[in-house]
């Protein structure tokens, strides 16, 4: 069995202290003045640029498939602001779990509310689209309120890390700000019943899957292969599609909680073009502010393709 299984009356144990020390410093950090936390953030990111050279290497391949228009000059300033955003995305999981609503309220700035009435009206489960932004801990949370003043409850699925510490006080934490249990990234059956209830549930559509699970489509100019789980949930689920990001202000006040109309005709019946559909959405979005969306995975990787493996 491993690590990410231990039960909480286990995690007292003399090698979970460590990660319990982390727990408590961000707990610290999440107190402090929201400013203050964002130019620790990019602090924090600045260091993380110099420290993780692969994850550098990786972003840095990414741009450059992504922006072929840039030169140089502009894609290294992109990059070291990318790193900042990922560290500020580091105090932001802290507000998320440990922040006093008031403060999370005051940094919600929604556009789109109507969005989100118009899928309720129609009375199904709503599948929250969103990708893999460096803000995205905090997004459901920021939706809770909204939702619920519309009849839904919250949730999000999510990959169990493999620190049971970490594991057991981000599902804790999670859980008593957003409303739903969450749900393991590989158990579609309670996904689907959180659905059938009605619920409203936070789900990525940038994720690469197998060869069964995905179709291999554009992305940034570029194939990849890209998950195709969304359509066959919402098929089967007949749940209503509503794509959901969260970015930060370029004014440095909050955030913006960007609501989409709900997809219609979806899905199509045609998984690659409903892959194609996603992308173009999130694509649009990234275009808003590219610092902000995580460049860190090996997103382009496809089988007979590895533009990240050193030459």
């Amino acid at each position: 069995m491993s690590d990410s299984s231990a039960k909480p009356s286990s995690l007292t144990a003399a090698r979970f202290w460590p990660s319990w020390l982390l727990m408590g410093l961000g707990w610290l950090l999440s107190q402090l003045p929201y400013r203050l936390q964002m130019a620790l953030g990019s602090w924090l990111g600045d260091i993380a640029y110099h420290v993780i050279g692969e994850r550098r290497r990786v972003a840095r391949i990414n741009l450059k498939l992504a922006y072929p228009e840039m030169d140089e000059d502009e894609r290294q300033s992109l990059l070291r602001a990318h790193f900042r955003s990922v560290g500020k995305g580091a105090l932001e999981t802290g507000i998320c779990w440990w922040g006093r609503q008031s403060k999370v309220d005051r940094l919600t700035h929604i556009e789109g509310f109507e969005h989100l009435e118009a899928a309720a009206t129609r009375g199904r489960g709503i599948i929250l689209l969103s990708a893999h932004f460096t803000s995205l801990e905090l997004g459901v949370r920021m939706a809770k309120p909204f939702l619920r003043e519309l009849g839904y409850t919250t949730t999000a699925m999510y990959k169990a890390p493999h620190d049971p510490v970490v594991d057991h006080v981000m599902r804790t934490r999670r859980e008593a700000h957003i409303g739903g249990a969450s749900i393991p990234d590989d158990d579609v059956v309670s996904l689907l019943a959180a659905l059938k209830r009605r619920e409203a549930v936070w789900y990525a559509g940038d994720q690469k899957g197998d060869r069964r699970l995905s179709v291999l489509v554009d992305f940034f100019g570029q194939p990849a292969r890209t998950h195709s789980a969304i359509s066959r949930l919402a098929r089967i689920s007949r749940a209503t599609v509503v794509p959901f990001f969260t970015l930060r202000r370029a004014d440095g006040d909050g955030y913006r909680l960007i609501v989409k109309p709900p997809l219609d005709h979806f899905p199509s019946g045609d998984d690659r073009a409903d892959a194609e559909r996603i992308n173009g959405i999130i694509e649009q979005v990234v275009a808003e502010d590219p610092a902000q969306y995580f460049w860190l995975h090996q997103r382009f990787k496809r089988k007979g393709h590895n533009p990240y493996k050193r030459r």
